[in-house]
């Protein structure tokens, strides 16, 4: 019988996973992007905050932007 450890994840791992949740988040609020649809300037920010995630993101302490 052989233990196994959880490894720890690599940067690259962990920055894929940051970009598949902002992606995530980013869907939720696409209605927003609609031609009929005006979208607030806290809006804009939270998508330009999530947009610029993955250049910005402390992987050693992950935050995600709070949708307003």
């Amino acid at each position: 019988w052989q233990r196994w450890t959880l490894r720890d994840k690599t940067d690259a791992e962990k920055l894929s996973e940051v970009r598949i949740r902002r992606n995530d988040l980013l869907l939720e609020t696409d209605y927003f992007a609609l031609s009929d649809v005006t979208m607030s300037s806290d809006m804009t920010t939270y998508r330009q905050k999530l947009r610029d995630l993955p250049a910005t993101v402390d992987l050693t302490n992950i935050v995600y932007p709070t949708k307003p």
